[in-house]
């Protein structure tokens, strides 16, 4: 129905029941549709738009329902494609041709013509339904498909179902890192260089049994987790360039440099130089950033040569709508932090020994914290990108919200694996109490999204329900496996059945 969208109900209405079009209606097959009679308005909360439509096609007579959709997409998108209540519906019409198709199924799996409007509409109607369309566009979010139903599921059964995909979505990322692991120890053991474009293993290496001390060395979980916070860092847009960007400037590199002097800005001209996002060429710098660019080429013509890793192109990286906090230069410089207190520091001895030396929960999630968040310093201190200055000075590099995704996403599926591998039960054990019961310092668009449509109310707080409620978005809800999932089931048996009851 039209109620959420922003093109008004009565223009749509009018549009149908006055039937004023320029041009006969015809389906993609070019068969003419004749319209009888426009049938009544549905006075209900949901179904299609008109009841008792009678309308020919090719001189053939119809009677039915009638469904008018902006989108071509929002009969999927709504849900209509579940209900058996939209199984009369004779016609689909759309009023944008944006990414239209000629025809939808119903739930009982009728094929219906979808025609689209636009082009057959008068001046005024046009232009009302362009304004219309563009302000929608703007505004337009995904709606789940069980937006307007899922009221009738008991919020205890929807928690528990979000409860089981967010330890499902934990058990997947262990899966995960143990792969990259054997990876790792494979690659290393091949003499191969990363990244690597296309790679088969084979199965040689799908065969191969690995050991425990193979798992032993140090190396391999600093670079892990210096892959993994990078691929965090860059978010969903610059989120492969930065697993890219670890995997080429790799610890075995760095490890070669560490006895240079001024290391830190060795690890930053190394990751700003092989990225390729800096341009070489500007016409005019104040002197802070000149002696930026400076200092850092110079670093780098001291050490390129021990360099024999892949380059990248400045064009490959993302800045187009993403807040100025969030661009790669400053995840870059900050993850060049990260990378210090890893080889400097003993930041994976610290990060395990929060859990071994059996601190309380509170606690441990304090410490890690303190481990990941990164103060702001240096040049990017007051700089997004190169050539112009921030409004105000950035304050952190990596802050509070994306170190909690950090630990949530990162740190503990690492630790679950490191000490399931090296045998430590108890260890293991806490790592999973701490993401069953973490609450995350942030917030998530989708999460939040998913927890107002379910009316979970503050619930999406806990972690593991989060990473439930994002594991439902992007394997059922965008997916249309609604009748895969528990919630969806419920809801559409449901109205299916109360339908079948009513008539």
């Amino acid at each position: 129905m039209f109620k959420k969208n922003n093109i008004s109900e009565k223009l749509l209405y009018e549009i149908w029941r006055e039937s004023n079009f320029t041009k006969n209606i015809h389906t993609a097959a070019n068969q003419e549709i004749e319209i009888l009679d426009t049938g009544d308005s549905n006075k209900d909360l949901a179904g299609p738009d008109f009841l008792n439509v009678r309308i020919t096609i090719d001189n053939i007579k119809y009677k039915g329902d009638i469904e008018i959709d902006t989108w071509h997409s929002d009969w999927k998108s709504h849900g209509h494609y579940l209900h058996n209540k939209y199984n009369k519906v004779i016609l689909h019409l759309v009023l944008s041709n944006e990414r239209f198709k000629p025809y939808v199924y119903t739930q009982d799996g009728r094929k219906v013509n979808s025609v689209c409007l636009f082009d057959l509409l008068n001046d005024d109607y046009k232009s009302a339904i362009r304004d219309a369309i563009k302000s929608e566009r703007n505004n337009r979010g995904f709606a789940m498909p069980c937006a307007e139903y899922n009221n009738i599921v008991a919020q205890r059964d929807k928690l528990k179902f979000i409860l089981e995909l967010g330890v499902e979505r934990f058990n997947r990322k262990e899966k995960r890192i143990l792969g990259r692991l054997k990876e790792m120890i494979y690659l290393n053991q091949m003499n191969i260089r990363e990244p690597i474009v296309r790679y088969d293993f084979g199965e040689e290496f799908r065969n191969k049994k690995f050991t425990t001390d193979e798992f032993n060395d140090p190396v391999i979980w600093q670079q892990l987790i210096y892959e993994m916070i990078f691929e965090a860092l860059g978010y969903s847009k610059n989120k492969e360039m930065m697993g890219n960007l670890a995997k080429a400037v790799n610890l075995k590199f760095l490890y070669g440099l560490e006895r240079t002097s001024n290391f830190k800005m060795v690890i930053e001209s190394s990751l700003f130089s092989v990225s390729g996002i800096i341009e070489k060429n500007y016409k005019s710098l104040d002197e802070k950033t000149a002696e930026y660019l400076r200092t850092l080429t110079e670093t780098w013509s001291a050490i390129k040569e021990k360099y024999d890793g892949a380059y990248f192109n400045n064009t490959k990286w993302h800045f187009f709508k993403l807040r100025p906090q969030n661009f790669p230069t400053i995840r870059i410089a900050g993850g060049s932090r990260i990378i210090n207190r890893l080889m400097k520091d003993n930041l994976f001895e610290k990060i395990m020994l929060t859990f071994s030396n059996g601190e309380r929960p509170k606690k441990i999630v304090t410490m890690l914290r303190d481990l990941l968040i990164v103060k702001a310093d240096g040049f990017w201190r007051s700089h997004y990108v190169i050539g112009k200055d921030a409004n105000v000075d950035i304050k952190y590099f990596v802050g509070l919200s994306r170190a909690d995704e950090i630990i949530v996403n990162v740190i503990l599926p690492i630790l679950a694996v490191y000490f399931e591998l090296f045998m430590n039960k108890d260890a293991s054990r806490r790592v999973k109490h701490l993401y069953l019961n973490f609450h995350q310092k942030s917030s998530n668009q989708v999460v939040n999204q998913i927890s107002d449509t379910l009316h979970l109310n503050d619930s999406n707080i806990k972690s593991v329900y989060s990473q439930g409620m994002i594991e439902l978005f992007r394997n059922f809800c965008v997916k249309e496996k609604c009748l895969q999932c528990k919630i969806g089931k419920e809801v559409f048996q449901a109205e299916e059945e109360k339908t079948n009851y009513q008539s």
